[in-house]
């Protein structure tokens, strides 16, 4: 027996387009830039920050609170107000908090403690 097969052309042997190209040719895609806003979760494990940056950061939320958005501020004066706003139909769960609510006002509306919200 020799050692050359007679199976197949010479093409079958050639590894042309099963090479991996070298870097140089690779297009480079272009990197994320470092340092973009809310980059961090609160919540991720994976984050890196140290210990002491995760307990400066509860410190300061602790110390500022969270500005309450325009919307959240209409829907705890009636809950069907936000979608309504957006010009969509008030979801059922709305509507039933909103005559929850209706009902809770008169009701201490009755017993004299609006003003004072007492229960």
């Amino acid at each position: 027996m020799s050692g050359t097969s007679n199976v197949g052309g010479s093409g079958v042997y050639e590894a042309g387009d099963q090479r991996n190209p070298p870097n140089s040719e690779i297009p480079q895609a272009d990197r994320y830039h470092e340092g973009q806003p809310n980059s961090h979760k609160a919540n991720d494990s994976k984050d890196e920050r140290s210990i002491a940056n995760k307990l400066a950061r509860e410190e300061k939320r602790e110390k500022e609170p969270e500005p309450m958005s325009q919307e959240a501020k209409e829907s705890q004066q009636d809950p069907t107000l936000p979608a309504k706003n957006h010009g969509n139909e008030p979801s059922k769960g709305a509507k039933i908090d909103a005559e929850l609510q209706q009902e809770e006002e008169e009701m201490l509306k009755k017993k004299g403690a609006w003003g004072s919200k007492q229960h």
